[in-house]
Parts: C-alpha cells; sequence; structure tokens
C-alpha cells in the first residue's frame, strides 16, 4: 500500500468531528476501523463490507474501503467505493469528503485519466483548503505532467500554510532541477539541509544540481553524505554520473571515507563500483574481495565474478560460482553463470548441463533457455537450439532481438525460408534504433538488404562505442566478404576488452576469415597480450571451508498443510510449506504492510508475471525480491517471490526457496522439518 494512504485512513480514523457532524457508530464500522488502525488490513476490509451490507449509504465505509482497495491497486473496485464515498458523505463533514476527492484522483491518475484526477485534486482542495496533502498531491501531480509553473504555486501554498513542511521546498527544488535552472534548486535544497539535516533527499537532490553545474565537489560532498544516512538511491546512482566526469576526486573522497570508517563495508563496494564502471576491473577487484571476505552477499559475488570475467580470468570467477554453489546451495542460484564461464573455458557440454539443472529449477525464466539454445547452436545441436529459442521467445514475446535473429538463421538453414523471412521481418518492425543493443544489420543481411545492412551498422558504429558492437560489425562485414574492413572491427572489439576466444574459434559468422594470416596473427597477438595482464591475477583459494548441518524446523498441521514460522527481512509471519508452488508467495495483505513499514524497499519490486493457481487459473502477480528468508537456523539471501493479487492469499513456502536446500525429511512424529544443508565453519 501507498506509504501514506494507510496511516492517512488511521489518523481521520481518530479525528475530532465538529458538533454538528454525526459520523456512524455502528459495529462493523467501528470494527473495520480498528483493524486498520491496527494493520490487520484483511479483517478491515472484512467489517467494511460487512457494514455497506447492513448500511449501503454509509459514505464513509466506502472511504475506507476504497481507500484500502487504492493501496492494494484494485483500482475497479477502489474507484467504485470511491464514488458512493464522494456521493453519501456529508459537504458538512470536509474532512471526510477530502480524502474521498484525493482517494479518487490518485485512481484516475493511476489510470491515465488525467483531467478526471485533476478535477478530482481541485475539488479536494476547494473542499479543504487547509489540508496540506491536497497541495503536496496536486504538485506531484502537475509535476509528473510537466506543468512546473502551476506545481511551483500549489508547493509555495504549501510553505504558507506550514513553513516548515520541507516537501514544499523539496517540491520546488525538483521542478528547478526538472526545467535546468539549478541554482535556483540549490536555493531550495540548502533550506531543506538546515530544516533537516538528516534527511538523505536534501544532499542527493543537490547534489543531482552541482552535478548537473559540473562542481563536482559539492556533489561529492552532497553524495557521500546522503550514502552516509541511508544508502539514499539517487545518491547511489549520481555517485556512478560524477565517476565519468570526477573519477579522481570521488574515488579519493571514497578512499578518506573508508579510513575513517574501517569497519563500514558500503565505503569498498562503492569503491568497486565506480572503478568497474571506469572498465578498470583490476582495480574493482580488491575492493569488492575485501568487502566480500566480510560478508559473503551474492551481489557482491557476483561484481567479482562478472570483473574476473571482463578480464577474461574465466577460471577464477568460476572458482567464484563453484564456491557458492559447492559451500551453500541455500545462498544463491549461480547456476546460469557457472554455465556462461563453461562455455567461455570451452567446456560446452558442462555449460548444457549447468543451464538444465538451472531451467529445472526455473522453468518459466526464458533467460535460462536462450542461453541454453545459444551454446546448443555453436555446438551443432541445432534442432535442440531452435526448440530453445522458441520456447524462451514465447516465455518473453518481447525477447531481445538477438534471439529473434538466431531462430530465423536456424530457420533458414532448415530450409523455412518462409518462416525465417517472417521473423527477420519482425525484427525490422520492432528494431527500429540503430542503438549498441540493435541487430536489424543481420536481418537485413538475411533479407538481402546487404547496402542497408551496411549503413545501418555504420549508425551503430558512429553512435556506439561498446566492443560487443565492434565484435558484430566484425561478423557482418566476414559475411558481406568485406575481410579488411572486418579483421579491423576484430582488432577493435579486441582493443575494447573482447576476450571470448572460445566463441570466435566456433562462431560461424567468422568462417570466411579463418585462413587468413592476418586473422591468425590478430588472435596470436590479443592472446598473448590478455595472457601478460593476467600475470598479475594469482590463482587464490577463497578459503572458507564448510560442513553438513541438520536444522530441525518446528510446523503445525493445518489439514494437509504443513505450517512453519519465518522471518521474512526480519518481519516474522508463517508459512505453507508447499512443495508444488513454484515461489514464495505472499498476499497484497503483507506485501503492503511491508512497503510501510520498511520491511520492503521499492528497489526490491522487480515487476510482473504470470503464474497458475492451484485450480489451473491463470492470474497476473507482482514480482519482488525478498533479500532475507530465515526459519530455524537458515538464513536465504535474494529469494524471488511472488505477490498474489488477493487479500486472501495463502502465504506460501515454494520451489524458489525449497531449491536451495538440501535434504527435506517430515517427521510428523517431532512435528519438525528436518533439512540437510552446508553451512561455512
Amino acid at each position: 500500500m501507498r506509504s501514506w494512504l494507510l496511516i492517512v485512513l488511521i489518523s481521520i480514523s481518530g479525528a475530532i468531528a465538529a458538533q454538528e457532524i454525526q459520523r456512524p457508530e455502528s459495529y462493523n464500522y467501528l470494527q473495520g476501523q480498528e483493524a486498520l488502525e491496527n494493520n490487520n488490513v484483511e479483517e478491515g476490509i472484512t467489517y467494511l463490507e460487512k457494514e455497506i451490507a447492513e448500511n449501503p449509504e454509509n459514505g464513509y465505509a466506502y472511504l475506507y474501503l476504497g481507500g484500502v482497495k487504492f493501496g492494494l491497486e484494485v483500482y475497479g473496485e477502489a474507484l467504485s467505493a470511491l464514488h458512493k464515498a464522494v456521493r453519501y458523505i456529508p459537504d458538512a463533514d470536509k474532512e471526510y469528503k477530502f480524502y474521498a476527492f484525493l482517494f479518487r484522483a490518485g485512481v484516475y491518475n493511476h489510470l491515465e485519466q488525467k483531467e478526471e484526477a485533476l478535477e478530482n485534486f481541485s475539488a479536494a482542495i476547494a473542499m479543504d483548503s487547509t489540508n496540506l496533502k491536497g497541495y503536496e498531491e496536486r504538485g506531484d501531480f502537475y509535476y509528473q505532467n510537466e506543468r512546473y509553473d502551476l506545481s511551483d504555486a500549489d508547493y509555495r501554498k504549501l510553505i504558507a500554510l506550514d513553513e516548515g513542511n520541507i516537501m514544499g521546498y523539496m517540491g520546488i527544488g525538483r521542478n528547478a532541477n526538472a526545467e535546468k535552472r539549478y541554482r535556483d534548486a540549490i536555493e531550495q535544497f540548502d533550506y531543506v539541509v538546515k530544516l533537516a539535516p538528516e534527511y538523505s533527499s536534501g544532499y542527493s537532490f543537490r547534489a543531482e544540481s552541482y552535478a548537473e553545474l559540473g562542481e563536482y565537489d559539492k556533489a561529492i560532498d552532497d553524495i557521500l553524505k546522503a550514502l552516509s544516512i541511508d544508502g539514499d538511491d539517487k545518491a547511489f546512482y549520481y555517485m556512478q554520473l560524477v565517476a565519468d566526469s570526477a573519477f579522481f576526486q570521488l574515488s579519493t573522497r571514497l578512499k578518506v571515507q573508508m579510513r575513517k570508517e574501517p569497519d563500514e563495508r558500503y565505503w569498498p563496494y562503492c569503491l568497486g563500483i565506480i572503478y568497474e564502471r571506469k572498465h578498470q576491473y583490476k582495480q574493482a577487484l580488491p575492493y569488492y574481495k575485501a568487502t566480500y571476505a566480510e560478508d559473503a552477499d551474492p551481489v557482491i559475488g557476483e561484481r567479482i565474478v562478472d570483473c574476473l570475467s571482463e578480464l577474461g580470468a574465466y577460471q577464477q570467477a568460476l572458482g567464484y560460482v563453484e564456491e557458492a554453489i559447492r559451500g551453500d546451495s541455500i545462498n544463491y542460484n549461480w547456476s546460469w553463470q557457472e554455465a556462461d564461464l563453461l562455455d567461455k573455458l570451452g567446456k560446452s557440454e558442462e555449460a548444457i548441463q549447468a543451464l538444465t539443472s538451472y531451467i529445472e529449477k526455473n522453468p518459466d525464466e526464458p533467460y535460462g533457455y536462450a542461453n541454453r539454445a545459444w551454446i546448443k547452436e555453436f555446438s551443432n545441436d541445432k534442432e535442440g537450439a531452435l526448440e530453445d529459442y522458441e520456447t524462451a521467445i514465447v516465455l518473453e514475446p518481447e525477447f531481445t532481438p538477438l534471439y529473434h535473429i538466431r531462430k530465423g538463421v536456424l530457420q533458414k538453414r532448415k530450409g523455412k525460408e518462409a518462416d525465417a523471412r517472417k521473423e527477420f521481418e519482425r525484427i525490422l518492425e520492432s528494431d527500429t534504433v540503430p542503438d549498441e543493443s540493435s541487430c536489424a544489420h543481420y536481418a537485413y543481411f538475411y533479407l538481402g538488404r546487404v547496402d542497408e545492412a551496411r549503413r545501418w551498422m555504420e549508425k551503430i558504429l558512429e553512435r556506439a562505442n561498446d566492443k560487443g558492437n565492434d565484435y558484430d560489425a566484425a561478423c557482418l562485414y566476414a559475411l558481406l566478404g568485406e575481410s579488411e574492413q572486418a579483421i579491423r572491427c576484430l582488432r577493435n572489439a579486441l582493443e575494447k576488452g573482447y576476450r571470448d576466444f572460445v566463441h570466435i574459434q566456433r562462431d560461424t559468422d567468422l568462417d570466411n576469415l579463418r585462413e587468413l594470416p592476418a586473422f591468425k596473427a590478430l588472435l596470436a597477438e590479443y592472446a598473448e597480450i590478455y595472457q601478460k595482464e593476467l600475470e598479475g591475477l594469482r590463482e587464490e583459494s577463497i578459503g572458507r571451508e564448510y560442513i553438513e548441518k541438520v536444522s530441525e524446523i518446528p510446523f503445525t498441521k493445518e489439514g494437509d498443510a504443513y505450517k512453519v514460522p519465518c522471518e521474512i527481512n526480519e518481519l516474522p509471519l508463517h508459512f505453507i510449506f508447499d512443495t508444488g508452488a513454484s515461489d514464495l508467495s505472499l498476499s497484497t495483505v503483507e506485501a503492503t504492510f511491508m512497503l510501510k513499514n520498511d520491511y520492503l524497499k521499492k528497489r526490491d519490486i522487480l515487476g510482473t508475471q504470470n503464474y497458475m493457481t492451484a485450480d489451473g487459473e491463470i492470474k497476473e502477480g507482482t514480482v519482488i525480491n525478498i533479500r532475507n528468508v530465515s526459519f530455524g537456523d537458515l538464513n536465504l539471501n535474494n529469494v524471488k517471490a511472488s505477490v498474489v493479487k488477493s487479500q486472501r492469499a495463502p502465504l506460501l513456502l515454494g520451489q524458489s526457496v525449497l531449491n536451495r536446500l538440501g535434504k527435506i525429511e517430515i517427521d510428523n512424529k517431532k512435528k519438525v522439518l528436518r533439512i540437510s544443508y552446508k553451512a561455512e565453519k
């Protein structure tokens, strides 16, 4: 639920009415209010629905129900309830009528009905011109629609009503940034910092202003302050942007910060991030490794693996992946990374096995099939590759164009010219911008439009500076028979860090170059260069030892279900242990409570996916990342979970958790789940 919405519902329930206003005092209505005050959203809905059934003209009950449904993103039911709230709440009750209009404005805004949204925002303010929330929400509405002058007017009114309200100054500053009036913005944020010195957004938004003005030292001051307060996301983003223009200043300040706080692992992590952003992978590694030594966080482990992989140190990268898999299967699913590294080491069969394992655990993830298809294709399993490409595309129709291209190429080789042509033409319909992610040049080539293919590739190279684009250009020019240009582009790719020599040797696009002395000499030259670079990266033992452990988790039996206590991001809950469920699954009630109370962050919301209910119905759910799941003495990091759009859905502990565990036994006599797993000594 929106961070302010339930708070508003609770606060207005305790407001003192004017003497002439008689608000309902019926049992179900008051019980519904009390349930909401105690964060029992599902119970509150039940009481409110009973109240409306008994008193269908209780506008106050409709207001609460509409507000809750709005927060739960059930917009149709919210809008219906809020229409009745506006109709039945008396105009004399300005406070409650205000929120009926305000909530309805929010629903219309979400539904992209801008005129209706603005009409309701304005109606709310007209109903109660002293309520700060109306100006704040309408000011934000104007900002989102780039009507900055009107937004400023609302924020100034907010300040006039409450001079210490920092949101007014933040709003005016944000508008000024959007209009590139950075000095004006800084003036507003200066005042915010004075009013609320521990409010990180004041610093991070001011950092944006300074960065846009090129005043990087001041921007860095604010970035570090915001990061030190709460790891502010905007500050983290601008830290990376500032690294592009003021790397020395920023890296120096981060090193100083690291010395001032030697026990704070966040600062070396930030140093690793900015070095990696500058493609200085060797320099990034010590900072990541220092952080990883303190806490084997899978996110940091991934960064180490990526840096080693970029350096061509595939065997060392594989060591980290295998350590994660060997050491603790509940920690993270590394199978697809293991497969990628095995493939780069020329161990294609092992790579395919790793991806097959990944697919068995994640059958609805398209990238597992696509990556396996890629390896199969270049391992001469054309039929298997085509099947996997088709599966990936069915699971994700808007999949990356490259896989559509590869599917078309395989169809063409099988003599399915018409099917291949449709695939290539489909690419040209969607891939319309010659940027670094484009591969329309291949579609043009395979459709016989070679001049257009060449022109498209030239546009990409003009706009992009990525080694992958230079490699693509080498492939295209090799297919066109332009060997000198192909070798020139391949040299550019190698110079920029392309190191997948196994793929170069097996890529059929480069077959026209294989026997050329210049091609052989080029590969030999860069193989020697990269080998010398790797000499500084010594083989290392990650140094962790693991032992077999057994954890006993108590459960209670409810029918055929096993209910276990656990903590989700440190929030105590009870889940049903369900081997038939694909993910950890929460209802909207728990998810919205977690978001409101900071158990979930906005960055934990990953997107949406379709899922199948127990009765076979396909529904859409929100996908979130749970940073930590713990039960018994087990701790699992970064678990994918589904939020089911139902207030009454059970909490299920499914395969995204169970696949990370070892052997699981159910002891009905002792009423415990007995789980074997590996843990660090």
